[in-house]
């Protein structure tokens, strides 16, 4: 009995060194025209099974709900930022670490753009590209456009997005930046103003 205890112990902490290792991928599909925002998000382990899938605008009442329950509270920014001060430059680090650990799959999003003034669309327009420019060579993967409409005032886009996470190589730095007290202090003080 006791080996079969330990055959299973050691089945499940393989089958997590395996995901640890493997990554997990993310894929985000959406589309926004006008007001309305359809898409779905999927979350796969070993790139081929859904763990997490939530799609848009969803079908739920109890999300209005929530939503409800939380206009009324009121949050202290300004605590939360003076807690923050001391982590910044430990933030930046795993930020870095966590940038390292994403892998880009495919990132395709193409912006349509307008407002009520010619002059003032081609002028943003002609920034957005200039932005553009210098983004989308940074990785062959990458490929943002964006496109002027002069019907008046509008901000759409569609977009296809994949991301692979590796997990084990955040174990460490998160274990790091969870050891420091003043992290330790921030989510507190955050989880408080929920």
């Amino acid at each position: 009995m006791l080996n079969i205890l330990w055959m299973i112990i050691l089945i499940i902490i393989l089958f997590i060194i395996i995901l640890l290792v493997t990554g997990i991928k993310i894929s985000f599909i959406y589309t926004k025209k006008e007001s309305k925002i359809n898409g779905c998000l999927k979350i796969l382990i070993l790139k081929k099974i859904k763990v997490y899938s939530l799609t848009f605008p969803s079908q739920d009442d109890c999300a209005d709900e929530n939503e409800k329950e939380n206009e009324g509270k009121k949050r202290d920014f300004k605590k939360i930022l003076e807690l923050a001060k001391p982590c910044f430059k430990d933030l930046m680090e795993f930020l870095k670490k966590t940038i390292k650990s994403v892998k880009i799959k495919k990132i395709q999003n193409h912006l349509i753009f307008g407002m009520d003034d010619y002059a003032e669309t081609g002028k943003y327009i002609g920034i957005i590209w200039a932005v553009l420019a210098i983004i989308n060579p940074l990785d062959k993967n990458l490929r943002i456009s964006a496109e002027p409409t002069f019907n008046g005032s509008r901000l759409d886009a569609k977009g296809e997005n994949e991301f692979e996470i590796y997990p084990l190589k955040l174990l460490i730095p998160a274990i790091k930046l969870v050891s420091k007290k003043e992290i330790r202090n921030l989510i507190r003080g955050v989880l408080d103003e929920r």
